[in-house]
Formats: structure tokens, sequence, C-alpha cells
């Protein structure tokens, strides 16, 4: 079902994030995202200066490479074009970090504390955020086997993919038709871990006037595949 009508409207920015992956000959996988920012007219900068149209504001660029367990083995970043040149563009090196981390296993959540804020560039940050699902949609049929769950299949899990979204909750439709071992199947809750006894502690000074605010960062730790990724700015 397409998009309604709608009202006259004129383009103003677009913003396209595009994301490749590649089986290597060496056996790991490559996953590769681009991020561009254009207009349909000249871009005034700071300083006075003029981006004419058809330059991009940002062309940023991200690749990690992986193994078959998701794992971030290698990584590097690159900023063709950016509304800052020579300071932009002298993060890259800091993408290192995400070398160690796991697609799968809280990698927004450590992406972000390694690289939100000052530590990375805000488009680059938000580039990352689509790396896990694009490398689970990479894998599913050729990693990881697309199972329909037949009375004969012995895994006592139910597919990876099921109760994920709405479509394929254990109770709806498609389940029902195309997973009908699983359908009305009731998850495990997963068991919480016990909170600690309180422990009393030393009230905290408050804010001094040299920058501290005070504030606490999001810890959520809430890493689904289609969790939110940080917006970043225009320039």
């Amino acid at each position: 079902m397409p998009l309604s009508q709608p009202v006259n409207r004129s383009p103003r920015h677009r913003r396209a994030i595009t994301a490749e992956a590649y089986q290597r000959e060496d056996g790991l996988w490559d996953i590769e995202v681009r991020l561009t920012d254009t207009k349909p007219r000249d871009i005034e900068l700071a300083g006075d200066r003029i981006r004419p149209v058809g330059q991009p504001l940002h062309d940023l660029w991200l690749r990690v490479t992986i193994n078959e367990d998701m794992t971030v083995l290698d990584a590097e970043a690159c900023s063709d074009w950016v509304p800052y040149p020579s300071q932009c563009d002298t993060i890259g090196p800091a993408y290192r970090k995400l070398i160690g981390l796991n697609l799968r296993k809280g990698f927004r959540k450590a992406v972000r504390e390694r690289l939100g804020g000052i530590n990375g560039c805000s488009h680059l940050t938000e580039a990352a955020g689509v790396l896990p699902s694009t490398a689970i949609q990479a894998f599913a049929g050729e990693v990881i086997s697309i199972r329909d769950n037949g009375e004969d299949d012995p895994n006592p899990e139910p597919p990876y993919q099921l109760h994920g979204c709405h479509a394929l909750r254990f109770d709806g439709e498609v389940v029902r038709e195309f997973y009908p071992r699983w359908y009305g199947h009731q998850p495990t809750p997963k068991p919480r871990a016990e909170a600690a006894p309180a422990v009393a502690t030393a009230p905290r000074a408050p804010a001094v006037a040299n920058g501290d605010r005070g504030g606490q960062a999001n810890d959520d730790g809430n890493d689904a595949v289609p969790a939110d990724r940080p917006t970043g700015t225009s320039g």
C-alpha cells in the first residue's frame, strides 16, 4: 500500500543511507554503509562559504569486517565530503574502536559509549546503527538457515525471526500458516537478575560552574535490531 497523496511540495533535503554486504574470498564478510546529505540548491556554510548545488554536504563511509559470529574484526571510516574540511574528516581512525564488538550483543549501546558525542562523528555513529540488521539480512539463508520448523526439525527453539515483530508474533496469522509448530507458543521469560542490596552512600557534592551539568547518559541497553539511532545534526 503506497503512502497517501501528499499536498503540493518541493524537495529541500535528501539524506540517504545505503548498506551493502559482501562475502570475501577469505571467508569473512564486509558490511559497508554510506551516508549522504544533499540539497537541490547551493548550501550556505559557516564563514560565508557556499557549497554549489550538486555537491553533497556529507558523503561518509563506514566499513566493518565481521566473521560468521558477527564479531567485528576490522573497521574503517572515511569522510569524502564534510562541512568543515580538515576537521570533520579527521575522526575516521576513532571508528577502529568498533573492533571487538559483536553486532548481535549490545552493539548499539557500545557504539554510543565509545563514539557518542565529541568522541565521534554524529553522522558516522548514526550510520553504524544499521550494521546489525544489514548483517542479519545478509546472513539469512547463507550463514543463518531459514527454518520452517516442520515436525522433522530437531531444534527445540523457534526460528530466530519469530516473535520479533507484529507480523511474526506467535499468535499471528503468519506463524499459524507458515510455522504451525510454533503457533500459540509461549516464550520462556528471561530470568531477572536480583537487585543488589542498597548501600548507603555519601551525598553528592553540588555541580560546580566548570561545565559539569550533572546530567546522566542514556544507558538503557536496548539493542534490538530496530532500535532507535542517534539523529545527528545537519552540520
